[in-house]
């Protein structure tokens, strides 16, 4: 009598385990009207304990490139995910201008014998549902992720092997150049004010426009950071790899010292958050290691080289 007991326990413990939102989720999503091709690409990876999921949903919008921690709900008996608050680029953005949606995800897990998948959508509130609309998707569960044990072990070896978006070495800087314009997040800019600034380096330059370029400093483990320019939040949640994250940086003539700080938005795996920041004026090429953590923000300081005005002899 114990065996067809022992056979169902387990055929129980494996339809649950099956039923689980966790693992690595990837796929297209598209806007709910008509006419409209605007495709974004999405990765969403999840960690579930009993009704609540937490981890990290990335996308690819035009030349957006947005990586966001989450937290939400799950719901074992309507197999439900619910995440709430995602700002989600407003399918009309310009290329130079992105624009926030405040968005709900809603996502119900279907599991079959071929695969099993997250389909849902990106509501907005019902005062902006015509402004901001309905975003359809249909996330594929990779198995490969099931081997994984946590969020960061999966953003360390799947997010630079599976993720939904990879630039080829012939691709430029150019299309994947972040705009150096402010931007508004109430909670990295409260957070940032709080934290201690920390001059890593100081710089003097020739040019009037910089490019600047960010990489994780060694192994990747999900190192996410924050930009601020002369204490103006011009990217946030960036998570760092060995593809760069770019800005070209007009100095404010204005000031005799620009700053750029570097805000850890997380830790990563490898306590505390390192980038390889190189900075390019035109003439010389800086390489500098930066570390912050969430007491400390690294600051480099530049100033404009001054030019002789004395005719030469």
């Amino acid at each position: 009598m114990k065996k067809p007991f022992l056979l169902i326990a387990i055929l129980f413990t494996l339809q649950v385990f099956s039923q689980s939102p966790k693992g690595y989720w990837y796929g297209a999503a598209n806007v709910k009207l008509r006419n409209t091709y605007s495709n974004y690409l999405v990765e969403l990876i999840l960690e579930h304990d009993k009704n609540n999921v937490k981890g990290v949903l990335n996308y690819f919008f035009k030349n957006t490139y947005r990586s966001i921690p989450v937290r939400g709900t799950y719901n074992s008996n309507t197999r439900l995910v619910y995440i709430s608050n995602i700002p989600v680029s407003y399918y009309g953005s310009f290329y130079n201008r992105d624009v926030d949606c405040a968005m709900n995800l809603q996502a119900t897990l279907r599991v079959s014998q071929v695969n099993s998948v997250l389909k849902g959508s990106f509501l907005s509130k019902p005062e902006y549902k015509y402004t901001c609309p309905e975003i359809l998707f249909t996330l594929t569960l990779s198995t490969d992720s099931l081997k994984q044990d946590s969020i960061i072990q999966a953003i360390k070896i799947l997010k630079e092997t599976f993720q939904v978006w990879r630039p080829s070495e012939t691709d430029t800087l150019a299309t994947v150049t972040i705009q150096p314009r402010n931007v508004v997040n109430y909670v990295v800019s409260n957070q940032y004010k709080e934290r201690e600034k920390v001059v890593a380096d100081e710089l003097i330059v020739e040019s009037d426009t910089l490019k600047v370029d960010f990489y994780d400093n060694g192994e990747i483990d999900g190192d996410s950071i924050s930009v601020f320019y002369n204490d103006k939040l011009i990217a946030f949640n960036r998570m760092l790899s060995t593809r760069s994250v770019h800005f070209e940086i007009p100095l404010d003539s204005t000031k005799e010292i620009n700053e750029i700080t570097m805000f850890a938005d997380n830790l990563g795996s490898i306590p505390p958050n390192t980038a390889l920041m190189i900075v390019n004026d035109g003439k010389k090429r800086y390489e500098l290691r930066l570390t912050s953590n969430l007491e400390k923000s690294a600051t480099i300081r530049i100033k404009k080289k001054k030019v002789d005005s004395k005719p030469k002899k």
